[in-house]
């Protein structure tokens, strides 16, 4: 399922009867990989902090966290806050409580 970035920013009740169904699926789609799970449990114990950072915490490679961090900020899980000299991720606690109620909502639905 490919999704664009622009896709992930339209309300779930917005557009097309399927445009929440898509939007739940990029945001499960880009929490689908080990590393981003670990970075986003590093981001939420943090006020924010740089790409180098997670490097440093994780020991991976600066261009694959860049893309898992990338992934996370299009599927509107993480904000990014460009800077001069450190750009800042931030963990989108909104975000992720949202899908917390659109996950026991779908669990819901389909249990009755």
């Amino acid at each position: 399922m490919n999704i664009s970035p622009a896709e992930l920013l339209v309300p779930p009740d917005a557009g097309s009867p399927g445009a929440g169904s898509r939007q739940l699926a990029a945001r499960f789609a880009a929490l689908s990989h080990p590393a981003r799970i670990k970075i986003l449990q590093h981001l939420a114990c943090q006020e924010s902090c740089c790409c180098g950072d997670v490097v440093q915490k994780f020991d991976l490679a600066q261009s694959t966290v860049s893309q898992h961090l990338k992934v996370l900020v299009e599927a509107g899980l993480v904000t990014f806050e460009p800077d001069r000299r450190r750009s800042r991720y931030r963990i989108d606690r909104t975000a992720l409580s949202g899908l917390s109620d659109q996950l026991a909502n779908l669990i819901n639905s389909c249990c009755r």
